[in-house]
């Protein structure tokens, strides 16, 4: 019987999907024309915390256009569900954590600027804004606390009165009483508490939705902008419809960026479908940008101390961080996922044998928060990629070489972790070296002193971050993969991981013709439509390529087994006598050979087989990132001048899409380190953000060239060795970045500052340095 032993070979190809996004011919949500649509407009609430008194809305019922309108009373009268979380934990007192409710309208109280209330339908967008403008709701104004420490003092306003303390859960990881000893025994302890900003992800395509409803066949379709939709449907369905899976499709089209926020379900996603089946209209809602500001899930948002053990000598003795991670209103479906799911990143790429852990959830009136490209993981490796750059500043040591002595060594893989994970491979040495060669690390000081003669202070960072991916570890993360070969040979790919900018077209269209020997373009992909696709988890954490590779090299041996005798008998040898190897069928001791393609066109017969399945187990990319800017100490501006990473994700399928995607991730962490954040008034609790006049977003003339060399150890894991590739960027560019205008500081005493690094905050702690002098 043939095997399938294939090693992938790295190509440098352009991506299939870039010319027809290029030239205009991208399918996206907002691109969909019914003939029978009709515009929703949500109606949101103007302040942060409050009782609803009263709402009217039948001026707006009798407005020009209007074909309805409906209140929080008119979902609850349909027996609608609301929104939960798909994970649960603890109180502090050891409870089952409170999953609020999260209705799709409010119906009693509001807990954040653009609490959804009502909902407007008409004929056009315009007619339903007027309408909307002419429902009156009566609010009772209570007190609002939107930051997360404020939130846990003793007198905050509770969000939630079921929820004491405003704290949702509690979770420690690692091990207390080990890292409590070790603490014991230091020689030098150094404790530092940081703060990271809440963000929003921002993405050129906001979260459109269409929705429909087929009396007959008593069945929903939702055509969305949205990563998971296998996910979002099954959540849908069960939670807020109350209905078989099979009676909801999802359709997603192209999407213009997703980064984790379109992974969970929102309420505009179920009211849509919901207005369908009251209006027997094609219900559309394309959300302004500001609205995305205010009704979005933001992210990241954590308040965490960190405290670094260390003996006489540098080495890492322990570890222990406390986080408050800041939830928001309501439990999104992913809420506590990033600060729960990735801790094991706390670990780094080091050797520290004890580390202890302790997060808290904690309720504000703000938008819910979810996953945001890393979700959790580029703040763990911020956290202790920072506390090692302060212990070097505190213990007069070089920072790489206090890396490098407590770094793991490739002869101790597989490595179990002091927190949660087994690291399989890796070099993380090597990659270092790499890195600091790559960007002349040896020859900053005289760069330094350079930019020092013309007045301007020069920096350099450093972060070696190490994520998971494909996760979560220890479990298995299925994915779906279709493979049908028609009789003409032309190739479909069905994957349960939807295409949202990654490339899998591409991707998958090079593994095809690697494993199986097709033609590229004779292989079509279909993702993202959860009735043409039996089955899919989604795609978020870096994992497709792992996970549907895993599927789809599957899917690949149960086609070649089935066309194994099909190949022997056209070849004229007996079945043990074929082999298959770089996509050709051969008879072994002859010239006698056939490709897959031919010998389906030959029998005239359609093959298929498919795969559920996963890989053995998580993946660890990991990298090192170094970071150089200058600063000008009059401005406080920062140019970033050089920003190097050397990266392991595994095998490399495709080097132009790896260095895209990495690219991209560093951008994204340069923006949220030096500039990103979503901000609230204290006292009212309104946003102050709400749009990019106030909300600032990196542009080109930010960044240096971002130069990516590939340093891959191959993973067992996964059947092609590949690790993950997306999010790598972002989790080591928050530490790289400010590491570096730290370090551009650190002559003036400065050895941290939160972000994000604005001019004014940098100019300040100049001002404030030079009055300490």
């Amino acid at each position: 019987m043939t095997t399938l032993d294939v090693q992938i070979k790295s190509q440098h190809r352009l991506r299939d999907e870039d010319e027809p996004l290029l030239r205009g011919r991208g399918r996206y949500t907002d691109d969909l024309r019914f003939s029978d649509e009709a515009y929703m407009y949500v109606v949101r609430a103007p302040l942060a915390a409050g009782r609803i008194i009263s709402i009217d809305i039948d001026s707006a019922r009798k407005m020009n256009g209007v074909i309805g309108v409906f209140s929080g009373e008119d979902l609850a009268k349909d027996g609608l569900g609301g929104i939960k979380a798909v994970a649960n934990f603890d109180r502090p007192d050891g409870t089952p954590m409170i999953n609020p409710p999260f209705d799709l309208l409010a119906r009693e109280s509001v807990r954040y600027v653009g609490d959804p209330v009502a909902i407007v339908v008409a004929e056009t967008r315009f007619q339903a804004e007027d309408a909307a403008e002419a429902v009156e709701v009566e609010y009772s104004h209570l007190p609002a606390v939107t930051d997360v420490a404020d939130a846990t003092s003793d007198d905050a306003p509770l969000v939630w009165p079921e929820v004491s303390g405003n704290i949702s859960f509690r979770i420690e990881r690692g091990d207390r009483a080990a890292a409590e000893d070790a603490f014991k025994r230091a020689d030098h302890v150094t404790e530092l508490t940081l703060r990271i900003s809440r963000v929003s992800a921002n993405p050129i395509e906001p979260r459109c939705a269409i929705g429909q409803y087929d009396p007959d066949a008593d069945k929903y379709v939702l055509y969305a902008s949205i990563q998971s939709p296998h996910r979002v449907r099954n959540i849908l369905a069960k939670d807020v419809f109350r209905v078989e899976p099979e009676k909801l499709r999802i359709i997603s089209g192209d999407v213009g960026g997703s980064f984790g926020m379109k992974n969970s379900p929102y309420v505009e996603q179920a009211l849509v479908l919901w207005a369908a089946r009251k209006t027997g209209r094609t219900i559309r809602w394309i959300p302004t940008r500001t609205e995305s500001f205010i009704s979005d899930c933001h992210a990241r948002d954590n308040l965490t101390t960190v405290s670094l053990a260390l003996d006489k000598d540098g080495i890492f003795l322990g570890l222990k961080v406390k986080t408050l991670a800041n939830l928001g209103a309501y439990l999104n479906a992913m809420t506590p996922h990033p600060p729960t799911a990735n801790l094991g990143g706390l670990a780094g790429v080091y050797r520290t044998p004890c580390i202890y852990v302790d997060v808290q959830g904690v309720h504000t009136h703000t938008n819910p928060t979810s996953a945001y490209r890393g979700a959790g993981r580029p703040e763990a490796t911020y956290v202790i990629e920072r506390v090692i750059d302060v212990a070097a500043a505190e213990l007069g040591l070089d920072r790489v070489d206090l890396r490098r002595r407590n770094m793991i060594q490739p002869n101790e893989m597989p490595f179990k972790t002091g927190l949660v994970y087994t690291y399989d491979s890796g070099d993380f040495p090597k990659v270092m070296d790499r890195a600091i060669e790559v960007a002349d690390w040896e020859g900053f000081p005289a760069r330094r002193e350079a930019a020092q003669a013309g007045g301007r202070l020069r920096g350099i960072g450093i972060s070696n971050p190490i994520e998971i991916a494909g996760g979560p570890f220890g479990k298995p993360n299925p994915e779906y993969a279709e493979i049908k070969i028609d009789k003409t040979g032309m190739t479909t790919l069905f994957l349960g991981s939807h295409d949202v900018g990654q490339g899998h077209t591409t991707s998958f269209r090079q593994l095809a013709a690697q494993v199986l020997g097709l033609a590229p373009d004779t292989v079509h992909l279909v993702t993202g439509d959860t009735e043409r696709v039996t089955k899919g988890t989604g795609t978020f954490g870096s994992r497709t390529l792992s996970a549907a590779g895993a599927a789809f090299n599957q899917a690949a041996r149960d086609i070649l087994e089935k066309m194994t005798p099909q190949a022997a008998d056209h070849l004229g040898v007996p079945v043990d006598q074929i082999d298959f190897s770089d996509g050709v069928f051969r008879a072994r001791g002859t010239n006698k050979t056939s490709s897959l393609q031919d010998l389906v066109k030959g029998t005239g017969t359609e093959v298929t087989a498919s795969a559920w399945t996963s890989t053995n187990d998580a993946t660890f990319p990991n990298g090192c990132h170094i970071c150089e800017v200058e600063v000008d100490p009059e401005t406080g501006k920062v140019s970033v001048e050089s920003y190097t990473v050397v990266d392991d994700v595994g095998t490399v399928l495709n080097l132009a899409i790896v260095k895209g995607q990495i690219q991209g991730g560093v951008a994204q962490g340069l923006g949220q380190a030096l500039m990103e954040q979503i901000s609230y008034d204290p006292e009212s609790g309104q946003l102050i953000t709400g749009s990019f006049v106030d909300y600032a977003m990196p542009h080109c003339d930010h960044l240096s060239d971002i130069h990516v060399e590939s340093h891959p150890v191959p993973t067992a894991v996964t059947p092609f060795g590949v690790k993950g590739a997306g999010e790598a960027g972002t989790v080591g560019a928050l530490p790289a970045v400010v590491s570096a205008v730290v370090d551009a500081l650190s002559p003036l005493g400065v050895h941290h500052l939160d972000m994000p690094l604005t001019p004014e905050k940098i100019w300040r702690a100049v001002r404030d340095a030079s009055k300490s002098v």
